[in-house]
């Protein structure tokens, strides 16, 4: 069977409208992207244009709907536009969004999907990522969310909700997915919300931009908008929720999923329970602990990886540390409530991206001196038990010198981030 192909957009396309949580008003314009590019926003309205890419690793919350974020800087309401681009099966695209948040238009995926058709979609050279799976996978969340993945020829999705509302009660649908049954059979459904909810929401600045032009409004007993669009829109709505939050994985899905009651938090655990899947299947590390000290001078207490899981030689690495209450240094930081210093989370991030440059050179001759640190920041504790996973992807590499920027996460949650400049030298 012949491999699909990465897809862009044709030509740019922009929509504009207000925010649903924020009631700010926004353009997003989507332009064509190189292959591997992934999905990116870039925040035009922000000195620098700051970009953050549409994945997993930048996922800061999940109430209300999915929104992303790097450092101070956030994009909300995602999941619409980029259930727009799964379902057309667009690997690659930037957006570049005027505001905090995207656009809710009428409170479907119609408008993103009819955009994307406008502009046209181009095949590319790359093949396309895609996740097949081997047997079936099982997921349960917090609040009644559950999943099972099945393996498939294609993408089909089968959805249960269940509300107490008379008009919804326990609705299910079961689609598969393709650009002209997703352009069909989900994307006109609308988002939805209860009139009882709307005072506490505006208390705590969320639905400021929800109406009944961009919103299913519900009150105890009937829907207060004119009419309905499907009979079933609100599972229909939800199960385009589930591919746009799936979107985040970076690859087109091969199974049978399987959703009862979904929830944005739900459908990101999914996803994340998926990447792990394409992760090495024989539980070996890329490298492990003898061979990491093959290749960098750090021993006890100093030596602060484990092993390292993925590499893409002079592109990326992912390594994991994993903190245990036995490290020497929470004696004294801090005896009564042990709490990872920051510096050697950093350090710990730094000796990953070592190994990164040191790809080849696996000689006591060479050694990895940084230069310069930008933009740290730490965003939650580490603690005892916690497993950190790094990741640094090489931002610019002339001859000796690379700039590369780390991330450090624990149960997918940013913990420490930053830049960093650094030198191979002869010892």
């Amino acid at each position: 069977m012949k491999e699909p192909r990465q897809r862009t957009l044709a030509r740019e396309i922009a929509l504009d409208g207000v925010g649903v949580h924020s009631g700010r008003a926004a353009t997003v314009t989507m332009q064509p992207a190189e292959p591997e590019t992934g999905i990116r926003f870039r925040r035009v309205d922000l000195a620098g244009r700051p970009e953050i890419p549409a994945d997993l690793d930048h996922v800061v919350s999940t109430e209300l709907g999915t929104r992303l974020g790097t450092g101070d800087v956030t994009v909300m309401t995602v999941e619409h536009v980029l259930a727009a681009l799964a379902g057309q099966a667009v690997d690659n695209a930037l957006l570049e969004l005027s505001g905090p948040e995207l656009p809710i238009r009428d409170g479907s995926f119609r408008d993103y999907v009819d955009a994307v058709r406008e502009a046209g979609v181009v095949e590319q050279n790359e093949a396309a990522r895609v996740l097949r799976l081997k047997e079936p996978l099982a997921v349960d969340c917090d609040g009644g969310a559950s999943y099972v993945v099945a393996p498939a020829a294609g993408l089909r999705l089968s959805t249960t909700i269940e509300f107490s509302h008379p008009v919804i009660r326990r609705q299910y649908g079961s689609f598969e997915i393709t650009p002209d049954s997703f352009a069909r059979e989900l994307a006109p459904a609308r988002t939805f919300g209860f009139r009882a909810d709307a005072e506490s929401l505006l208390e705590r600045g969320l639905a400021l931009g929800a109406s009944l032009q961009n919103t299913v409004v519900l009150d105890e007993q009937s829907v207060l908008n004119d009419a309905l669009r499907f009979p079933d829109e609100f599972v229909r709505h939800k199960a385009g929720d589930v591919i746009g939050d799936l979107a985040l994985l970076g690859a087109r899905i091969r199974g049978h999923v399987v959703a009862e009651r979904p929830s944005h938090r739900g459908n990101v655990a999914l996803a994340r329970a998926l990447a792990d899947l394409q992760r090495p299947s024989d539980g070996l590390p890329v490298l492990d602990a003898g061979r990491i000290m093959r290749y960098l001078p750090h021993r006890y207490p100093m030596l602060l990886v484990d092993r390292i899981v993925e590499f893409e030689a002079g592109k990326r690495i992912v390594g994991i540390k994993n903190v245990t209450i036995n490290e020497p240094f929470f004696q004294g930081h801090y005896p009564l409530h042990p709490v990872m210093p920051g510096v050697l989370q950093v350090e710990a991030m730094a000796q990953v991206g070592g190994l990164l440059l040191l790809e080849g050179n696996e000689t006591p001759g060479k050694l990895v001196y940084f230069m310069t640190l930008d933009g740290v920041k730490w965003r939650r504790p580490v603690t005892p038990g916690d497993q950190l996973v790094f990741e640094v992807e090489v931002l610019q590499l002339r001859r000796q010198v690379c700039r590369m920027r780390g991330t450090g996460t624990v149960d997918g949650h940013l913990a420490v981030e930053a830049e960093m400049m650094a030198k191979i030298l002869d010892a």
